[in-house]
């Protein structure tokens, strides 16, 4: 099973694998869904994650691969949040960050970074140990403040797929990057997308 998602091909000029070609299809639709607050995305999301555990193991991008079991989980929780959180149990709106969150995740972000980089490099032969973790780090604050529908989780993944796109780039990962490239657009569209929601929700509730 794994010899053929690992077969090579050539999709759109581009030397890539099945494997790959999954990953890039249930990711886009999985935040494409997102943008429109739509709780399949999660399921999408569960099913990506899987599929990039096999990827980044194969090119040794462990703080990624280590990633893709946070984001599992995180799908689970997301799809119960978006459906049932709330006071009410009847899905979350979104939301500014509290204030109070910043601080915390900039602790979270530097003292993380650090130590999850010192490990890496210390112990595995790692690929960007530290740009690598600072990038995984980034990424677990986003996907927990998507969760609770935070509006701003699209301004740290709009900053996290610029720079994964071109470190899978560095990597010849290209459909990948290619990928983190339609993330990063999804990226500013969710966050159009979410704040014009946000604004009708205020207005609907004077």
């Amino acid at each position: 099973m794994i010899d053929w998602l690992n077969q090579s091909i050539t999709f759109a000029g581009i030397a890539t694998t099945v494997l790959e070609i999954l990953g890039f299809l249930t990711g886009a639709i999985c935040v494409y869904l997102n943008t429109r607050q739509n709780v399949l995305g999660w399921f999408f999301g569960i099913i990506n994650a899987v599929l990039y555990v096999i990827v980044f193991w194969q090119v040794k991008l462990y703080a990624d691969m280590s990633l893709q079991g946070y984001y599992f989980f995180t799908s689970i929780y997301g799809w119960w949040m978006w459906l049932y959180g709330g006071k009410s149990h009847d899905g979350i709106s979104v939301s500014n960050t509290p204030t109070k969150l910043y601080i915390i995740f900039a602790l979270i972000f530097f003292a993380a970074t650090l130590l999850w980089g010192f490990l890496l490099g210390r112990f595995t032969n790692a690929s960007f140990t530290y740009v690598d973790s600072a990038l995984t780090i980034a990424s677990l604050i986003a996907q927990w403040m998507m969760v609770r529908k935070y509006l701003e989780n699209w301004i740290v993944w709009i900053v996290a797929d610029a720079c994964y796109t071109i470190m899978y780039f560095y990597k010849d990962l290209y459909l990948t990057a290619i990928l983190y490239a339609v993330f990063l657009a999804l990226a500013v569209l969710g966050y159009i997308q979410w704040k014009r929601d946000m604004k009708k929700l205020a207005a609907a509730n004077v």
